[in-house]
């Protein structure tokens, strides 16, 4: 059993920058593809940045593309989700999922292909 946590959320005004970080506990593997995804009331939940087992891909949506960074942690932190700039739109859940082993590139950004998932922080972002 795998159990993912988010933590780094919070309150901010447009402009100005968080750090997510997901941490893991329980069994750990040595590959993995980690995803970030968000979610804003009423809407589907939809991907943000993706970054393979190696760090060699790494995807971004266009929403987000210049403005966000995802890294590859260490130990039990997983990655981080660097967001700077923001703005009222990116307010959401922000969820970080991971999969064992190296997932097709058609892939990487369906939910379904990510088999752990954290519960969730909450960024809002105020203008």
């Amino acid at each position: 059993q795998v159990l993912l946590v988010e933590s780094g959320g919070g309150t901010v005004h447009t402009g100005d920058s968080l750090r997510l970080s997901c941490l893991a506990s329980g069994r750990t593997f040595s590959t993995w593809d980690m995803g970030w995804f968000r979610r804003t009331p009423g809407k589907d939940r939809e991907f943000v940045a993706f970054i393979s087992y190696d760090g060699g891909v790494i995807d971004y949506a266009d929403s987000v593309k210049g403005r966000f960074t995802i890294s590859k942690g260490k130990s039990e932190e997983l990655a981080t989700l660097q967001m700077n700039n923001l703005e009222p739109e990116d307010t959401a859940v922000y969820y970080c999922a991971a999969v064992e082993g190296s997932l097709n590139s058609l892939l990487i950004r369906r939910e379904y292909a990510y088999d752990y998932w954290g519960q969730g922080t909450q960024v809002t972002v105020s203008s």
